[in-house]
């Protein structure tokens, strides 16, 4: 794409001309979102959606530290109840309790954390009756 436009040339046959090449060499067939709906196609407009989406791939959360840390905690047992095997659910809960622990140890700024870290062989014994119900 850094050929220049040739002189005596419009821009629209020039650039329609680069776009086609291009796809005749498949330069278009493996870009990411290929074939798939575009997102929140049908939501309503946003004026600061870029900005969101931008958060949202930086890990950018616009909730205090200590309120991202409770809906961290209450994904961590969502993760755990959709968990393959009882090695992952551990992990989970052990690396949601160091964060809760140091948290506890050192406030956040924001509102109460009003959260404990997990009891991890309780959780554990809810998972292993949950599967055992499952099967």
């Amino acid at each position: 794409m850094t050929e220049r436009k040739p002189p005596g040339v419009s821009f629209e046959t020039f650039v329609d001309r680069q776009i086609r090449e291009a796809a005749d060499r498949g330069d278009f067939a493996s870009l990411p979102g290929w074939g798939k709906p575009l997102e929140s196609l049908d939501a309503p407009y946003d004026e600061l959606w870029w900005i969101k989406g931008k958060m949202h791939r930086e890990g950018f959360f616009a909730l205090p530290p200590a309120l991202a840390l409770r809906k961290e905690a209450e994904d961590a047992r969502e993760a755990v109840r959709e968990a393959r095997t009882e090695r992952r659910a551990r992990a989970i809960l052990t690396e949601v309790n160091e964060k809760i622990v140091a948290a506890l140890r050192m406030p956040p700024p924001g509102p109460p954390l009003g959260i404990t870290a997990f009891d991890v062989e309780a959780v554990l014994a809810e998972w292993r009756a949950d599967r055992a119900d499952r099967a």
